[in-house]
């Protein structure tokens, strides 16, 4: 790529990053998008709760969005991986996994998170298809059916009180020795929840498809959904590596501005929030877009204070 300084450098192609060079792209900034086209969402099936977009599928959304950004001529691409990123007097200079360099003013980091996954044959196979984290997503797909949830202790009883919204055929698989109260056991029994203790094995599935829980036991479950919220890191190193504050959640932290901690890095979508949903990560990025293009215009206007 013959083009080396940029406006803003963009790590992160997907629906963030993307509704970002957009916002910078009507303000005619020039911006590089740096993606190794590797989504989080890209084993679902659909794409729920967006409005205009819904039951769309995530490939096709992004698919329609790389080609509306890419009408903007400031706007380039780089399909790649970004390995490296240092600041730099006037901004920053990103490093990719094939050697190119590529600096700008500043940086927005669009980079999502990469979930973990539980040692349960199976459970990768289903996620995001049948094994869900999110009910306002896909919870009215699967409503009034066979359903579970894998989790334990607070979570646990928070999550089944949630869930419970969209089904009552509900079972609680803790995957293991229970850490609910009693007063939450109770609670949870009351409203016909079903306790599971044994720890899982494996799910029985077709292309993704739950069917059946299957603990070590061999005791089988039915069900058609599963709710599991996995513990995650960032997907990328790249923002502790400059800095920029990780908050308990492990999550980039970011001021209502989705500004970091360290001076010209911003971050919007799934790195930043745990309201993981394409609308919200598409609305994030417009935002951090304009915020932005508004602190460039203000340091241009600083160079000529007297």
């Amino acid at each position: 790529m013959e083009q080396k300084n940029f406006d803003v450098i963009i790590i992160g192609g997907s629906y963030s990053g993307l509704s970002a060079a957009m916002s910078l792209g009507r303000s005619l900034r020039q911006v590089l998008i740096i993606d190794s086209g590797l989504p989080c969402n890209r084993q679902t099936p659909h794409s729920h709760n967006f409005i205009t977009q819904d039951g769309e599928k995530p490939a096709v959304i992004s698919a329609k969005a790389k080609l509306q950004v890419d009408l903007y001529k400031t706007v380039h691409f780089y399909n790649g991986l970004a390995v490296k990123a240092i600041g730099k007097e006037n901004g920053f200079e990103v490093s990719t996994d094939s050697g190119e360099t590529f600096n700008s003013r500043k940086i927005l980091f669009a980079t999502g998170i990469k979930d973990l996954f539980p040692e349960i044959n199976g459970f990768a196979d289903c996620w995001g298809i049948s094994v869900l984290h999110c009910p306002y997503c896909h919870g009215y797909e699967v409503k009034n059916e066979k359903t579970a949830i894998i989790a334990n202790g607070e979570m646990a009883f928070d999550f089944a009180k949630l869930i419970s919204n969209w089904t009552k055929d509900l079972r609680l698989c803790t995957n293991g020795k229970s850490t609910l109260t009693l007063e939450q056991t109770e609670i949870l029994k009351k409203h016909g929840v079903q306790i599971f203790e044994e720890e899982i094995d494996s799910f029985e599935h077709e292309e993704g498809y739950v069917k059946n829980i299957i603990f070590k036991n061999q005791e089988k479950v039915a069900v058609k959904a599963i709710y599991a919220r996995p513990p995650f890191e960032q997907h990328c190193p790249l923002p502790a590596d400059l800095g920029c504050d990780i908050n308990e959640q492990g999550l980039l932290k970011v001021d209502f501005m989705q500004k970091t901690n360290v001076a010209g890095i911003y971050a919007s979508g799934d790195c930043t929030t745990q309201m993981r949903s394409v609308a919200i990560a598409v609305s994030i990025g417009s935002f951090a877009g304009a915020v932005i293009n508004k602190d460039l215009i203000d340091e241009d206007f600083e160079v000529y204070k007297v």
